[in-house]
Parts: structure tokens; sequence; C-alpha cells
């Protein structure tokens, strides 16, 4: 059986145009009420909940590239949103800390997330949410595995 590979009916496609989407969505309105990037709000986000993160934690954490995250915290450093401190677990590294003022942003952002993602999912049932969220993270377990398989030829 020859299938054609039609992009419209292609799943990792669909999906990732669909977090194209809904990040440009969420892009635009951080952008225009906080000054944030997407990578920046992400680390804030992490570090907010983390309490206290070194660089390499935020790469895991967020899946996104060493310049990308290096980029995000000198940014974020700048405008006196992130501090860095000693790490004394390792002396190599930094942890990267909300300083008050980020604190104060990310208390007023997450509202702002939260009715983003209420808006986008309004059409949905609770149940569907759910299933929606199981669905999900099984998608990204099959991927952790596959990318796991393809490292370890």
């Amino acid at each position: 059986m020859n299938k054609r590979l039609l992009l419209d009916d292609f799943l990792p496609y669909r999906l990732s145009i669909a977090s194209n989407r809904v990040s440009d969505a969420i892009a635009s309105t951080y952008r225009s009420l906080f000054g944030l990037r997407i990578p920046e709000w992400r680390l804030v986000a992490v570090i907010a909940e983390s309490g206290g993160i070194t660089q390499q934690a935020l790469c895991v954490a967020t899946l996104m590239d060493k310049v990308t995250v290096s980029r995000g915290a000198i940014a974020l450093v700048d405008r006196g949103l992130v501090e860095r401190s000693a790490n004394t677990g390792d002396k190599r590294s930094h942890l990267l800390q909300l300083t008050p003022s980020g604190r104060a942003l990310y208390e007023q952002v997450a509202p702002k997330a939260l009715l983003i993602e209420q808006e986008l999912f309004a059409s949905f049932s609770a149940q569907e949410i759910d299933r929606l969220r199981d669905m999900l993270a099984r998608v990204q377990a099959a991927a952790e595995a596959m990318e796991q398989r393809a490292t370890d030829q």
C-alpha cells in the first residue's frame, strides 16, 4: 500500500502549525502588555516555579537551545527581572532567580496566561481538555522515546 503524504492530514505538521499559531497569539499579547518575548516569558515562568535554576537546567526544562536561553537570561538580567547568584552545588554555574521586580511581573503575567488558555479552550469541555492533556503527554513521551532510540543508534 503506497500512501501519499498530505500535510493537512499529517499530524506532526498539524501539531506544529497549531503550536506556532498559539505561540504567536501569546507572543503578541506578552510583547504588547509586558515587553516580553516568548523565550523570556518561558524563562520567567520556569524560574518562578523553581525558585532558582541554572541555565543548563533551563535548557532541559524548556527544550530551548543554549543560545536562546542565554540571550533570554541576559535580557532578563539587564531588565532587572532576574539575578544571578552563586551555585553552591556547582561553582562552575550560577543560579538564576527572580528579583522582586521579576516576581511582580510574573504575578501580572501568570493570570493573563491563564486567561489566554481559558479563551483558547473555551469551546472544549472539561473532559476534552483532560483527554487533550493526556494525549499531548503521550505524544511527548513517544517523541522522547523516538529521539532516545535515534541517539542510541
